[in-house]
Protein backbone atom coordinates (compact mmCIF):
# COMPACT_ATOMS: atom_id res chain seq x y z
CA UNK A 1 0.00 0.00 0.00
CA UNK A 2 1.29 3.26 -0.66
CA UNK A 3 2.12 6.06 1.76
CA UNK A 4 -0.86 8.56 2.12
CA UNK A 5 0.66 12.33 2.33
CA UNK A 6 -1.16 14.13 5.10
CA UNK A 7 -3.83 16.47 4.34
CA UNK A 8 -3.34 20.03 4.36
CA UNK A 9 -6.22 22.44 3.92
CA UNK A 10 -5.73 25.84 2.98
CA UNK A 11 -8.51 28.95 3.53
CA UNK A 12 -8.09 31.61 1.17
CA UNK A 13 -9.12 34.74 3.17
CA UNK A 14 -12.30 36.19 2.20
CA UNK A 15 -11.75 39.57 1.11
CA UNK A 16 -15.31 40.70 -0.28
CA UNK A 17 -16.17 40.62 3.59
CA UNK A 18 -13.16 42.57 4.25
CA UNK A 19 -14.24 45.44 1.86
CA UNK A 20 -17.77 45.32 2.92
CA UNK A 21 -18.12 45.19 6.33
CA UNK A 22 -19.84 43.07 9.30
CA UNK A 23 -22.92 45.26 7.44
CA UNK A 24 -25.45 46.94 10.10
CA UNK A 25 -23.14 49.40 11.35
CA UNK A 26 -23.20 50.95 7.78
CA UNK A 27 -26.55 50.66 7.15
CA UNK A 28 -28.16 54.28 6.80
CA UNK A 29 -31.69 54.27 8.73
CA UNK A 30 -32.62 57.59 7.75
CA UNK A 31 -32.01 56.53 3.85
CA UNK A 32 -34.67 54.05 4.51
CA UNK A 33 -37.28 55.95 6.26
CA UNK A 34 -36.98 57.99 3.37
CA UNK A 35 -37.49 55.54 0.98
CA UNK A 36 -40.31 53.75 2.74
CA UNK A 37 -41.48 57.47 2.90
CA UNK A 38 -41.43 57.88 -1.02
CA UNK A 39 -42.87 54.88 -1.16
CA UNK A 40 -45.89 55.72 1.10
CA UNK A 41 -46.53 58.90 -1.20
CA UNK A 42 -46.73 57.14 -4.42
CA UNK A 43 -49.15 54.02 -3.23
CA UNK A 44 -51.69 55.84 -3.85
CA UNK A 45 -50.66 55.54 -7.78
CA UNK A 46 -50.30 51.93 -7.59
CA UNK A 47 -54.00 51.20 -8.46
CA UNK A 48 -53.60 53.84 -11.87
CA UNK A 49 -50.14 52.35 -12.31
CA UNK A 50 -51.87 48.96 -12.30
CA UNK A 51 -54.99 50.12 -14.42
CA UNK A 52 -52.49 51.15 -17.10
CA UNK A 53 -50.37 47.74 -17.47
CA UNK A 54 -53.81 45.70 -17.60
CA UNK A 55 -54.65 48.10 -20.49
CA UNK A 56 -51.61 47.38 -22.13
CA UNK A 57 -51.80 43.61 -21.88
CA UNK A 58 -55.53 43.95 -23.28
CA UNK A 59 -54.31 46.00 -25.99
CA UNK A 60 -51.57 43.50 -27.00
CA UNK A 61 -53.58 40.96 -26.45
CA UNK A 62 -56.23 42.16 -29.14
CA UNK A 63 -53.27 43.23 -31.63
CA UNK A 64 -52.19 39.90 -31.74
CA UNK A 65 -55.59 38.56 -31.99
CA UNK A 66 -55.76 40.90 -35.41
CA UNK A 67 -52.47 40.14 -36.46
CA UNK A 68 -50.67 37.16 -35.22
CA UNK A 69 -46.95 38.06 -36.26
CA UNK A 70 -43.90 38.04 -34.45
CA UNK A 71 -44.06 41.64 -33.54
CA UNK A 72 -47.56 41.54 -32.32
CA UNK A 73 -46.09 38.24 -29.64
CA UNK A 74 -43.27 40.01 -28.92
CA UNK A 75 -45.76 43.19 -27.44
CA UNK A 76 -47.91 40.47 -25.58
CA UNK A 77 -44.84 38.92 -24.41
CA UNK A 78 -43.46 42.12 -23.22
CA UNK A 79 -47.17 43.33 -21.56
CA UNK A 80 -47.06 40.33 -19.54
CA UNK A 81 -43.25 40.26 -18.09
CA UNK A 82 -43.83 43.61 -17.13
CA UNK A 83 -46.93 42.81 -15.10
CA UNK A 84 -45.57 40.08 -14.01
CA UNK A 85 -42.23 42.16 -12.26
CA UNK A 86 -44.22 45.13 -11.25
CA UNK A 87 -47.94 43.97 -10.31
CA UNK A 88 -46.59 42.53 -7.04
CA UNK A 89 -45.12 46.26 -6.12
CA UNK A 90 -48.68 47.21 -6.92
CA UNK A 91 -49.96 44.95 -4.05
CA UNK A 92 -51.34 42.68 -6.73
CA UNK A 93 -49.19 39.89 -6.01
CA UNK A 94 -51.45 37.41 -8.03
CA UNK A 95 -51.75 39.33 -10.92
CA UNK A 96 -47.98 38.59 -10.87
CA UNK A 97 -48.51 35.12 -10.43
CA UNK A 98 -50.69 34.69 -13.35
CA UNK A 99 -48.16 37.10 -15.45
CA UNK A 100 -45.94 34.91 -14.53
CA UNK A 101 -47.75 31.74 -16.04
CA UNK A 102 -48.61 33.80 -18.76
CA UNK A 103 -44.70 35.20 -19.74
CA UNK A 104 -43.58 31.08 -19.86
CA UNK A 105 -46.75 30.68 -22.11
CA UNK A 106 -45.22 32.91 -24.56
CA UNK A 107 -42.33 32.66 -23.94
CA UNK A 108 -41.76 29.10 -24.56
CA UNK A 109 -44.08 28.02 -27.01
CA UNK A 110 -41.82 27.93 -30.04
CA UNK A 111 -41.99 30.77 -32.37
CA UNK A 112 -43.11 28.67 -35.22
CA UNK A 113 -46.18 27.01 -33.32
CA UNK A 114 -49.13 28.74 -32.59
CA UNK A 115 -50.15 30.15 -29.12
CA UNK A 116 -53.06 27.93 -27.99
CA UNK A 117 -55.25 31.41 -27.75
CA UNK A 118 -57.59 30.15 -25.13
CA UNK A 119 -54.90 29.42 -22.62
CA UNK A 120 -53.95 33.39 -23.18
CA UNK A 121 -57.28 34.42 -23.73
CA UNK A 122 -57.60 32.74 -20.20
CA UNK A 123 -55.03 34.30 -18.28
CA UNK A 124 -55.71 37.79 -19.87
CA UNK A 125 -59.40 37.90 -18.46
CA UNK A 126 -58.06 36.55 -14.49
CA UNK A 127 -55.78 39.09 -14.38
CA UNK A 128 -58.60 41.91 -15.93
CA UNK A 129 -60.69 40.16 -12.89
CA UNK A 130 -58.22 40.27 -10.15
CA UNK A 131 -57.75 43.97 -11.03
CA UNK A 132 -61.52 44.51 -11.68
CA UNK A 133 -62.30 43.15 -7.68
CA UNK A 134 -59.11 44.56 -6.67
CA UNK A 135 -57.97 40.73 -5.05
CA UNK A 136 -54.81 41.74 -3.46
CA UNK A 137 -54.42 39.04 -1.14
CA UNK A 138 -52.53 36.75 -2.29
CA UNK A 139 -53.73 33.70 -0.24
CA UNK A 140 -57.70 35.00 -2.17
CA UNK A 141 -59.16 30.97 -2.58
CA UNK A 142 -60.63 31.88 -6.05
CA UNK A 143 -57.62 33.81 -7.75
CA UNK A 144 -55.25 30.83 -5.72
CA UNK A 145 -57.23 28.22 -7.55
CA UNK A 146 -57.53 30.33 -10.86
CA UNK A 147 -53.47 30.64 -10.50
CA UNK A 148 -52.85 27.00 -10.20
CA UNK A 149 -55.43 25.48 -12.58
CA UNK A 150 -53.84 28.21 -15.06
CA UNK A 151 -50.43 27.16 -14.25
CA UNK A 152 -51.60 23.55 -15.16
CA UNK A 153 -52.94 24.26 -18.16
CA UNK A 154 -49.73 26.02 -19.15
CA UNK A 155 -47.68 23.05 -18.17
CA UNK A 156 -49.99 20.76 -20.50
CA UNK A 157 -49.69 22.70 -23.30
CA UNK A 158 -45.57 23.09 -23.02
CA UNK A 159 -45.55 18.74 -23.25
Amino acid sequence: MARQQPIELFMPPNILKAKVGSGAPGLDLAAIKRAETAMDKMRGEFADWAATDVDKLMAARARFGKTPDAASRAALLRAAHDMKGQAATYDFPMIARVAGSLSKLIGEVPENKDLPLGLVDAHVSTIHVIYRDKLTDASNKMAMALSSELEKQVEAALK
